[in-house]
C-alpha cells in the first residue's frame, strides 16, 4: 500500500483537528478511508488517542457497524485554540484601578500598616 499524503486524506486538515471533532467526523468514513487515516497518523504524529480512536472505529465497522451520514457543515475543519472574533478587552475598555495595591506602585507609595505592638 502506498503511503498516504496529507492532500489525499479523506478529512481536510486531519492533522490539525482536535480529537473531539475527529471522533464525530470519522463516523461517516468507510474502512479503507479509516485505514488511510490510521497509516498517515502512525507515520506522522502518532498521537496515541487518535490511533486508538481510529482503530476502535475500524473494529466496530468490522463487527458490522455501518458508516453514518454526517452533516456537511460539520466537515469544515476546526482549529484548536483559535478565537473566532478576538477579545473585546482593550486598554480603552478597561476600568481604572480603584486603589493601588498595598505594596504601592512606582507612582504611589504603599501605606504602612501601622504599629503592631502587643
Amino acid at each position: 500500500m502506498s503511503r498516504p499524503e496529507r492532500g489525499a486524506l479523506p478529512l481536510p486538515d486531519f492533522d490539525e483537528l482536535p480529537v473531539g471533532a475527529l471522533e464525530s467526523r470519522i463516523r461517516s468514513l468507510r474502512p479503507n478511508e479509516l485505514d488511510r487515516l490510521l497509516e498517515y497518523e502512525e507515520e506522522h504524529a502518532g498521537r496515541p488517542r487518535v490511533v486508538r480512536l481510529i482503530a476502535s472505529r475500524r473494529r466496530r465497522l468490522d463487527e458490522g457497524a455501518e458508516p453514518t451520514g454526517g452533516d456537511p457543515a460539520a466537515l469544515r475543519p476546526e482549529r484548536a485554540g483559535r478565537a473566532a472574533g478576538g477579545s473585546p478587552v482593550s486598554p480603552a475598555t478597561s476600568p481604572q484601578p480603584s486603589s493601588p495595591p498595598p505594596h504601592g506602585t512606582p507612582d504611589q507609595r504603599g501605606k504602612p500598616k501601622g504599629d503592631r505592638t502587643v
